[in-house]
């Protein structure tokens, strides 16, 4: 593909669309293509994508009022024919500045919203949604949110392309092996949270529905990071239900599918819209059953008690009732795994994820 592809990548924190920048960028540069990412100084976010050996331009994008690096971007784009993908609306009014200074015709602007989110209001949105070439939702409930209050935007320059995740499991024999390192007995089931730590995720919301279990029966590994006060409370709530010997926390971690595969199921019992989880689309690679929440897009991927548990978010004896309903018949709990995994392969691989996504770029020249 003779087109050279710009990520902006403006947010603070990794997250599920820093993932999906990196997982894309990979794929892109397996595929041949021309592949550099623009963000700002942060040493979290630059040491992730220097994995990918792949050009990084550092901007200030400090948002609307930013003229420097609409400026500075200009001079990137000058020549070739670009895509330059965006994932907010802010970077999207940085490139939009920046293609009008280059003057370069055969730029086109792309911007994937990943949130379950209402449009930005104002005349620069306003002009910003208008002049973006494409669209992107990573489901149709993003889409249908959006344009509640943005009807009338021409279809041929919005669509839906479902998230997928890569797979990573070349570094699985160098795992530690959590039942050994956690010395949990193999009578006891292993269950798993992975992501963010924070309220929305609704990690207490878990805890809460542990305390409703035989301790005898389970034990939690939560891979993650959280805010300081966020994680003060949960572990609180832990000492107070004595769990210590339940709930084991083994922070963030860049390389998680090989601890992922090692568990019996996940739990992911978000209480806010979720988009399009990356998390809850690995355990399904990975063959693994996993209990999520009906709040957000999980049912346009999740098939309820086929490929995946839905409960009600926020109700914590719904939740325990889902995880020892896995706990009393493994059998049921291998057979949601293989049916999810079957799922992933048919509808949600990433091969399928990235003929998609090129083909959007494909069709913008």
């Amino acid at each position: 593909m003779a087109i050279n592809v710009f990520h902006i990548v403006s947010d603070k924190e990794w997250a599920g669309a820093e993932q999906y920048v990196y997982d894309l960028a990979s794929e892109l540069r397996t595929h041949g293509a021309y592949i550099e990412i623009v963000t700002r100084n942060r040493r979290q976010i630059l040491n992730r994508f220097r994995e990918l050996e792949v050009p990084i331009s550092i901007l200030p994008l400090k948002g609307l009022t930013d003229i420097e690096s609409a400026l500075r971007f200009a001079r990137l784009i000058k020549r070739g024919k670009n895509i330059v993908h965006v994932h907010n609306a802010k970077d999207a009014a940085t490139a939009l500045l920046a293609r009008k200074i280059s003057e370069n015709k055969n730029t086109r602007v792309v911007m994937t919203c990943h949130t379950v989110a209402k449009p930005k209001r104002g005349p620069i949105y306003k002009r910003v949604y208008r002049e973006i070439d494409k669209i992107i939702f990573v489901s149709e409930l993003a889409k249908a949110t959006f344009l509640e209050s943005r009807s009338g935007m021409n279809p041929d320059r919005i669509t839906v392309i479902h998230n997928s995740v890569h797979h990573k499991l070349q570094n699985v024999d160098k795992a530690i092996d959590l039942r050994l390192k956690l010395n949990i007995p193999a009578d006891k089931r292993l269950i798993m949270f992975h992501g963010r730590i924070a309220p929305e995720k609704g990690v207490s919301v878990l805890l809460r529905a542990l305390t409703q279990l035989d301790k005898d029966r389970y034990h939690l590994v939560i891979i993650g990071a959280g805010e300081t006060k966020y994680m003060g409370e949960i572990k609180a709530f832990i000492v107070a239900n004595q769990l210590l010997r339940n709930v084991t926390f083994l922070g963030y971690q860049d390389d998680v599918q090989p601890l992922l595969a090692q568990c019996d199921f996940g739990v992911l019992p978000s209480v806010w819209k979720e988009p399009f989880g990356l998390t809850n689309l690995e355990y399904m690679m990975l063959g693994k059953a996993h209990i999520a929440t009906t709040n957000g897009a999980q049912h346009e991927y999740v098939k309820d008690g086929r490929t995946g548990i839905l409960v009600s978010p926020d109700n914590y004896r719904s939740l325990a009732d889902a995880i020892e309903h896995l706990l009393d018949d493994p059998e049921r709990c291998n057979s949601i795994g293989a049916a999810a995994k079957e799922e992933f392969d048919t509808r949600l691989c990433y091969s399928r994820f990235y003929s998609h996504l090129t083909s959007v770029y494909r069709s913008l020249f």
